[in-house]
């Protein structure tokens, strides 16, 4: 899966100064277990507090790390990434990825017909 460089090298410190465990999970508990999903909900609500003004962390403003997930992928189809490039980086299907977020393409045609222009004029 292609990441920006900065994550790769984030993710590359990370691998050499703590490596994996056995099974290849690059993170885990203290005791080299599996995280248990609610250490994650804990922190993420903890990490929330602090990021946001109260009245965002009322809101349903990044609620759960999964809303993470769609940010990223509404960014990329807003961005233009072609829809069978962001259908494989978030493992969906093309039909699936265009069901779930179609809503993230609406307000486009002036763009869409910018580059329709542009390929006719060329």
């Amino acid at each position: 899966m292609p990441i920006p460089p900065e994550l790769a090298r984030i993710l590359r410190e990370h691998l050499a100064e703590d490596g994996t465990v056995e099974d290849g999970r690059i993170f885990r508990s203290e005791r080299r277990g599996v995280i248990a999903s609610t250490a994650y909900t804990e922190v993420w609500q903890a990490a929330r507090l602090l990021a946001f003004t109260p009245a965002q962390v009322a809101s349903p403003l990044v609620r759960r790390p999964y809303d993470l997930r769609h940010a990223a992928v509404s960014l990329w189809l807003y961005a233009g990434v072609s829809a069978p490039d962001v259908a494989e980086r978030a493992g969906h299907s093309v039909d699936v990825l265009l069901r779930v977020y179609a809503k993230c393409i609406d307000g486009q045609q002036e763009i869409a017909n910018k580059r329709i222009g542009n390929a006719l004029a060329a």
